[in-house]
């Protein structure tokens, strides 16, 4: 089989690299082992983020890195087994937390966080989609007032940003969240971000668009791509596929293409879980919930009210480890009802992440028709249609909706 474009990964990057793809003409065969939205792309907290302006730093403050190391917090965890081997990186991502590194990496951002919804809703309308959407933004809650005023200043700070956001005092929080606890004091209600019910859902939505306009999603194995003249050739379960132009857009797995190829990009993941709940005694949640201070997300889900944890720093071949799942479940009941499990197990995923806070978008230097979409940490659903975009734009020459130079491979080799 022969095709001008192989995109490898069918997460939300992947599939929306292949819309993009082919809405400017292009004949893609988009291929993946499992099905589109198996992956990282399934177990997210499900927030199209608008609101995130600045990226998620390493923390610089000396209390805070003693804190952690103790390891004992909810938002982060680490493996001690793990550590030696990421702490190199890590380093690397402190250094790029300093005041100039994150200012470098939010002005970097800035144009792909602006046109993440738009994208989205184009894709959405296309799709059929829009059941799975909800308009109203999400909620960030505090348990103290110190917290609770600090936030206050700090969403006051980004007003340069023109973000619409609501400053919610503890009543009128319950007129949002009935169902939320005395052990909240205050809210902020970010009103630009977009919450979806089911992201997995989603993925295999744009998915169904992408093969109903006419493209084909077969089921391969990534690690068979090759190079066979001037062309690149990956197995599948039709055979061999061939195509001049191949799109690496495996997430957390992209690394298992490029090293071998000779690209020494500093890809990390962050592990994370998820677990769904019932309501206790009828509770209901109507918006997704961000506590701050515990580093986790509540979010109502198709599946039931999704608890999903912050970070944990352990190999990606680890077993699943309840511990950061337990601490923010125990935070959890705090300040919401939840009532029973409802999944047999947690679910564990991996956000695929770079140092330097921005992903890797665009062609690889060395190796002609060979091109990159990863990296994107914690915002892969978010960022999935606009990334998507910039990369067809580069790969069929046509101007660019924002210089695509700060998330270039180059500045790792």
């Amino acid at each position: 089989m022969h095709c001008q474009t192989i995109v490898l990964g069918a997460g939300i990057v992947g599939v929306s690299t292949a819309l993009h793809l082919q809405a400017r003409g292009r004949k893609v065969i988009l291929i993946d082992r499992e099905e589109p939205g198996s992956g990282t792309s399934h177990g997210n907290a499900g927030l199209i983020e608008r609101s995130s302006v600045i990226p998620y730093a390493f923390p610089r403050e000396l209390s805070s890195l003693l804190r952690y190391g103790l390891n004992r917090q909810s938002d982060v965890r680490y493996s001690p087994m793990h550590l030696p081997k990421i702490a190199p990186w890590l380093f690397k991502y402190w250094q790029n937390s300093s005041a100039a590194g994150l200012a470098v990496a939010t002005r970097a951002m800035l144009p792909l966080v602006q046109r993440c919804v738009e994208e989205h809703d184009a894709l959405i309308k296309a799709a059929g989609l829009a059941d799975l959407v909800k308009a109203h933004g999400w909620i960030e809650v505090f348990h103290n007032d110190a917290a609770f005023n600090k936030a206050q200043a700090d969403a006051h700070a980004l007003k340069s940003f023109g973000l619409s956001y609501e400053i919610l005092d503890r009543r009128q929080l319950r007129e949002r969240e009935q169902d939320l606890t005395e052990n909240v004091v205050g809210g902020i209600h970010w009103l630009d971000p977009k919450t979806v019910t089911n992201p997995g859902g989603l993925t295999r939505g744009y998915a169904a668009l992408f093969v109903k306009r006419g493209g084909q999603f077969i089921h391969g194995d990534a690690r068979t791509l090759r190079q066979v003249g001037s062309d690149w050739q990956v197995d599948s379960r039709q055979g061999p596929i061939t195509a001049p132009d191949v799109v690496v857009a495996l997430g957390p797995q992209s690394g298992d293409l490029f090293r071998p190829l000779g690209y020494t990009i500093p890809l990390e993941i962050k592990r994370g879980y998820h677990m769904h709940y019932q309501g206790r005694d009828g509770a209901e949640l109507k918006h997704s919930i961000c506590d701050a201070q515990g580093g986790y997300v509540l979010a109502p889900m198709a599946q039931g009210i999704r608890l999903t944890t912050g970070i944990e720093f352990a190999a990606s071949s680890d077993a699943i480890n309840e511990i950061q799942l337990q601490r923010c479940e125990v935070l959890a009941r705090t300040i919401f009802p939840l009532g029973k499990r409802l999944d047999p197990k947690p679910w564990l995923g991996r956000r695929p992440c770079l140092p330097d806070m921005r992903p890797v978008i665009g062609p690889a230097a060395r190796h002609k028709g060979l091109w990159f979409n990863f990296g994107h940490a914690h915002h892969g659903l978010t960022l999935g249609p606009v990334s998507g975009r910039l990369l067809a734009e580069m790969m069929t020459g046509a101007d660019t909706f924002t210089d695509p130079a700060p998330y270039s491979a180059a500045r790792f080799n």
